[in-house]
């Protein structure tokens, strides 16, 4: 690392090697020369054969990983090109296909199919860890399917959920990202050969007037740089709408990975629940005693950074006048790998923490203990129905009692006494030995939560994971800092 100059923390502290090189200008460039090798090859394939010879496309194969980056950067500052300045590097080490480079092309032949093909290979690298987290918090939900805990509303104590039930929501939020993932790839296609502004004028010229040889030009070299299909229609550049689409996808994972870290933070201040802690990590410069989240904090910073991208993405695709304006290109170089390196960062902390996140049985008791005689109430009034009562009538007794019962706890500091209360009320028809038979298990209030979380991981989740095995790899969830 330079230490005397300004290092991009997404690189140097956050993001995997595997999502780096990616977004690396030695990917980059080689990818440069296979979009101008493919397109070499169509057109000899193609018919002009006059051109281009066997033995020049054998020379581009042979160097495409062989580029003087030096060379190229001193070109590119002499012509402002950078372009260009790797046509004439490249033509430097292929002395007999120098003529034929980036023949009938415009610049953003190798940008845009360039980057089309990084897009999908970064995509695969984040739905893997996509189906890792997912595969991580659908283990946790099973182990703690059963565990009663208390539900929030309004961030206030509400009726229990299980542990396991909860973080089913976190799963169901993610596959919907894996499914607009899926969406956005089947939307990516190749730029293809079009020409300058999208007429393949230039192409015509090579061909002769050929319209169908155009056309077989450029599906035959989508094909070749792994591609299905390509757009239909283009301007200079592929549509910039596919970008916002892009940024809107990922930020979306964002969105999600966020929800579950402040959820994580607030649940780590209850101390029922936290992230994996190591042994010698240190909570606090000042406070020795703690244990600060800060995997979540980091996750939550992260996804605020990702959630804010789709903003600068809209505006570039509305301000591309006509054909394309060079507006766009300064901020895609900084915000497509932005884009990925952040998500990257952001899913590595999620496959991190969920991997190995903790539980506090007996400090969540404690809680369901504490708020238990609230969240009998609810039952109590039903079994009052029971017994004949206006609803109406018990369910302002019973808030008249609660009130006061909460003012004692939070004005006096003093203890739950609201079983006693309602005990105590003539108009109540249980005795507190009732009550306490009545509501004593905490766990019959948790309703279908244990079943609903085996029932979605069982149904939903698992054979999800199974039909995926082959997109996902080795995840690197090891943390630099």
């Amino acid at each position: 690392m330079m230490r005397d100059i300004y290092q991009e923390p997404l690189v140097s502290r956050y993001t995997s090697r595997a999502m780096q090189e990616l977004f690396s200008e030695k990917t980059k460039f080689t990818q440069w020369r296979r979009c101008w090798l493919a397109l070499a090859e169509a057109q000899y394939e193609l018919g002009l054969t006059d051109i281009i010879r066997p033995e020049m496309l054998d020379q581009m194969r042979a160097n495409i990983d062989n580029i003087d980056y030096e060379l190229a950067a001193a070109k590119e500052k002499e012509i402002r090109h950078d372009v260009m300045a790797h046509v004439y590097e490249f033509g430097t080490k292929c002395p007999l296909a120098e003529g034929i480079i980036h023949l009938g092309a415009t610049s953003q032949f190798v940008v845009c199919n360039t980057d089309l093909i990084l897009q999908k290979k970064a995509f695969a690298l984040i739905r893997s860890a996509l189906l890792q987290v997912i595969s991580n918090l659908a283990e946790f939900a099973i182990k703690y399917k059963d565990l009663p805990t208390l539900g929030f509303t309004h961030y206030q104590p509400a009726q229990p959920t299980t542990v396991g039930k909860r973080n089913t929501l976190y799963i169901q939020d993610l596959i919907m990202d894996l499914e607009y993932l899926d969406l956005f790839l089947a939307q990516i296609k190749a730029r293809g050969a079009k020409g300058t502004v999208g007429t393949q004028a230039t192409f015509i010229e090579l061909f002769k007037g050929d319209n169908q040889k155009v056309r077989d030009l450029d599906i035959l070299v989508s094909q070749k740089l792994g591609f299905n299909d390509a757009f239909a229609v283009t301007g200079q550049t592929y549509p910039r709408k596919l970008d916002m689409k892009l940024a809107e996808t990922l930020a979306g994972i964002g969105a999600s990975a966020h929800k579950f870290a402040v959820d994580l933070r607030l649940l780590s201040n209850l101390k029922v629940q936290e992230e994996p802690f190591e042994k010698n990590q240190t909570g606090s410069s000042a406070m020795a005693y703690k244990r600060n989240p800060m995997r979540s904090e980091r996750m939550t910073g992260l996804a605020r950074k990702l959630m804010g991208l789709p903003a600068d993405f809209a505006a570039t695709f509305a301000n591309q006048w006509f054909e394309r304006t060079l507006d766009d290109s300064a901020i895609r170089r900084m915000d497509i790998p932005q884009a990925f390196l952040l998500s990257d960062a952001i899913l590595k902390l999620y496959v991190n923490i969920t991997a190995q996140m903790v539980v506090f049985p007996k400090q969540i008791e404690r809680h369901l203990r504490m708020e238990l005689p609230f969240m009998s109430t609810e039952k109590i009034l039903m079994e009052s129905v029971e017994k004949s009562k206006s609803r109406q009538e018990m369910h302002e007794i019973i808030k008249e009692h609660s009130l006061a019962a909460g003012k004692v706890v939070k004005e006096e500091g003093g203890d739950n006494d609201l079983l006693q209360r309602l005990a105590d009320d003539n108009r109540i028809p249980f005795t507190m030995k009732e009550i306490l038979v009545m509501v004593g298990d905490y766990t019959q209030f948790t309703g279908r939560a244990s079943a609903q979380t085996t029932e979605y991981i069982e149904e939903i989740v698992t054979p999800l994971l199974s039909s995926r095995k082959d997109q996902m790899g080795v995840v690197d969830a090891s943390l630099s800092v």
